[in-house]
């Protein structure tokens, strides 16, 4: 079973949703069987690189509300995320472009598998939201990067330049193709789509759900009067 989550890395919903889907999936027996991919979804991609504005007051502008409103909406949301084991430091985030963060995801999945994008996704989560890092800026990704695993030197020249930058905007594309306007979203063998951070309860049963379509249970047929003897088994055949 493959799963794909489009998100983005300073996201706090994704972060949420990330762990709820994580929960479910400890308590799935198929768990070893599923592959994680991230794909990548830009949430202003018209953010400043390495931008260092706060980001509460460009929430609020954004969505034209008063910045103590906004502030209370957000403290709610801190408080949600705490219930699902998540410190985040969203009063202390910056506004900053991601598309390099998204690029280093790309690397990640081509060098060394879904295993190695993963660890590169916590670390990037963590560095903005419990850090409350930049990960707008290189030095920022280089370092989330070197805990993840990845090739300094690779990490450079990737940054140094714009490849991938080709398969971000395939994942936005797709990510449209599906009709997801926000984030997270994520689709379970490219059939069952679950878009927000859902409860643990709703990625369980989907999970239970998509298994059971791709490995459906034999079901055993005897029409009346057939012979249940006409058969071999280790024992032998019934002559």
């Amino acid at each position: 079973m493959r799963i794909e989550i489009w998100s983005d890395v300073v996201c706090p919903w994704c972060y949420v949703g990330k762990r709820r889907l994580e929960s479910a999936l400890a308590d799935f027996e198929h768990a070893d069987d599923v592959e994680v991919v991230y794909r990548s979804f830009e949430l202003d991609p018209y953010a400043p690189r390495g931008g260092d504005e706060p980001t509460l007051p460009q929430l609020a502008r954004k969505y034209g509300r008063p910045e103590a409103e906004m502030r209370t909406m957000v403290q709610g949301l801190v408080e949600t995320a705490a219930a699902d084991g998540l410190d985040l430091r969203l009063f202390d985030t910056v506004h900053t472009n991601t598309v390099d963060a998204h690029r280093l995801l790309h690397l990640a999945l081509a060098e060394g598998g879904p295993a190695l994008q993963r660890a590169l996704k916590e670390e990037l989560l963590a560095a903005y939201f419990t850090r409350a890092e930049n990960v707008g800026d290189h030095a920022v990704l280089a370092a989330a990067a070197a805990v993840a695993g990845l090739d300094a030197e690779r990490v450079a020249a990737v940054l140094a330049g714009s490849e991938f930058a080709e398969s971000v905007a395939a994942d936005v594309d797709q990510a449209r193709a599906y009709g997801a306007t926000g984030v997270p979203f994520f689709v379970v063998d490219a059939r069952y789509g679950i878009s927000g951070a859902q409860p643990v309860e709703v990625f369980a049963q989907v999970l239970e759900r998509a298994w059971a379509d791709a490995h459906p249970a034999v079901e055993l047929v005897t029409p009346a009067g057939a012979s249940t003897d006409a058969a071999c088994g280790p024992d032998g055949c019934a002559i």
